[in-house]
């Protein structure tokens, strides 16, 4: 089932907006998932070296210790694939304004 959206657009003249469904191609989909793959791995490998610079800080400097530290960093931080197809969806809608 592909990905869709709806985003608010205001009409001039009128308090309600309309809503417009944005649906995403295959390919689209396909490409954001590969992006956030890449940016999430990027995202672990700085969230592990940041969590072993912290427990070495605090003295609790143990592989579970380090493991734990840099998987809280990265639930933190990390962006789910959602969000990603969102703001992807956002971008097409932004683009028939103009």
């Amino acid at each position: 089932m592909p990905f869709s959206k709806s985003f608010a657009r205001n009409v001039p003249g009128t308090n309600y907006p309309i809503w417009e469904e944005v649906v995403l191609t295959s390919e689209e989909e396909k490409e954001v998932e590969e992006q956030c793959k890449r940016e999430n791995l990027i995202l672990m490998n700085e969230c592990l070296l940041e969590a072993k610079a912290l427990a070495i800080k605090y003295g609790v400097n143990t592989d579970e210790n380090m493991v734990r530290l840099g998987i809280a960093l990265f639930e933190k931080r990390a962006s789910h694939v959602v969000f990603w197809k969102e703001n992807k969806a956002k971008e097409k809608f932004d683009g028939k304004d103009k």
